[in-house]
């Protein structure tokens, strides 16, 4: 009996332990899925697309980006008024968004859209992409928005010194790279560059103490620095 007591004690210890593990492996079993089934995930935002275009409503800007967009509008849902539609997922890279551009962001017709995108390309989220390949991605969208009569904004990467979910990871020169890219690119392609930098990093690349929750994602305060950038630009455009 004592050690059927002790055996039944210690498998009640382990269960939340266990717990945890299946849990974490449902996530990743579902995001797995996910990529395998839907790997751009286009129905993410299928049904709210369907909904905005059957309602005739006008649509200013398309924040096209990953969990920083996403974020943006969760953290600061004030800031996206009539005719400023999110359409950020968390976790996506360059090659995923291309392949969305006509559903989440033509379809709609806007005037604007704004693109922030390359951090989840350097942690290589869905595999391996070069620079090269990231910056040929951002000029598939910029030309795709551009035929369609849309004006572009390309927004820069913002500044991390470190990616926690890809520890050790140089971030600081990549995030450099695209950025210049960026900012010549526009200048030929006729676009807008709208340099967060100022405002987001310290002198050695990181986020500013404050602006960031875990070094990468914008706190509140972020965005509102974020904002004080994009907002004469928006009143130029007239978003």
């Amino acid at each position: 009996m004592p050690i059927v007591r002790r055996g039944f004690l210690a498998g009640a210890l382990l269960l939340p332990a266990a717990s945890a593990v299946q849990a974490q492996e449902s996530w990743e079993d579902k995001h797995q899925r996910q990529l395998k089934e839907d790997w751009p995930w286009l129905g993410r935002y299928a049904a709210d697309n369907a909904k905005l275009i059957a309602s005739g409503r006008k649509v200013d800007i398309v924040f096209m980006g990953d969990s920083i967009t996403e974020g943006w509008q969760s953290k600061h849902p004030g800031f996206f008024t009539p005719g400023r539609v999110c359409r950020g997922i968390g976790g996506q890279t360059t090659p995923q968004m291309v392949l969305r551009m006509i559903a989440d962001v033509i379809a709609l017709k806007p005037r604007l859209i704004h693109i922030m995108a390359g951090t989840n390309d350097i942690a290589g989220n869905t595999g391996k992409i070069t620079l090269a390949q990231s910056y040929d991605n951002l000029r598939m969208m910029t030309e795709l928005a551009q035929a369609n009569g849309i004006k572009v904004l390309l927004g820069s990467v913002p500044p991390a010194d470190h990616f926690p979910w890809r520890p050790g990871l140089e971030t600081v020169q990549p995030i450099r790279a695209i950025n210049a890219w960026l900012k010549d690119y526009a200048r030929r392609a006729r676009a807008t560059y709208v340099d967060y930098t100022g405002v987001l990093a310290t002198e050695a690349g990181a986020m500013k103490p404050g602006l960031a929750s875990d070094g990468v994602h914008p706190t509140e305060q972020g965005y509102a620095a974020m904002e004080s950038v994009l907002a004469p630009v928006l009143k130029a455009n007239k978003a």
